[in-house]
């Protein structure tokens, strides 16, 4: 199961994590608070959340794997349960609405592609990943190999 979360833990870290996202961005902190969409209200793109992760991983020392956020959310779900041909099934949406708890439901579109779930990422999912980090490692076999340059 997923690492609970509070909202003092998400306080603690926020004023980092939305230094690292305005800095990542070019935005104004200002514009970068925990209920915005990283993608519809900031124009993140993928490569960006990329170069987000690596700043928070090395400001707050923690391992964030890519596609963690779905391996959680799915919990103890088989794959097939989870989601079928791409899409979240039933099941694979109400667990993803519970993990990522900080998105509000109208949000949510009736049918989710697994390949959109990013499209939901607020910076309070970014803030939670850090604290799940900080808490729960990831296994090795989570991590990717460290590439020297």
């Amino acid at each position: 199961m997923a690492t609970e979360v509070t909202a003092d833990e998400v306080a603690a870290v926020y004023p980092q994590v939305a230094e690292i996202i305005a800095d990542a961005l070019g935005c104004d902190t200002a514009q970068v608070g925990l209920e915005v969409a990283l993608i519809d209200g900031l124009n993140a793109e993928s490569i960006d959340f990329l170069d987000i992760v690596f700043r928070l991983e090395r400001c707050f020392k923690v391992r964030i794997p890519r596609g963690r956020v779905i391996r959680e959310a799915r919990g103890a779900l088989s794959e097939e349960e989870f989601e079928h041909k791409g899409y979240l099934t039933a099941a694979g949406l109400r667990r993803l609405r519970e993990y990522m708890s900080e998105v509000p439901p109208e949000r949510f579109p009736t049918r989710v592609k697994v390949g959109d779930v990013p499209r939901l990422f607020t910076v309070e999912t970014f803030c939670r990943a850090v604290v799940r980090a900080q808490k729960n490692p990831p296994p090795p076999d989570e991590l990717e190999p460290e590439t020297t340059a």
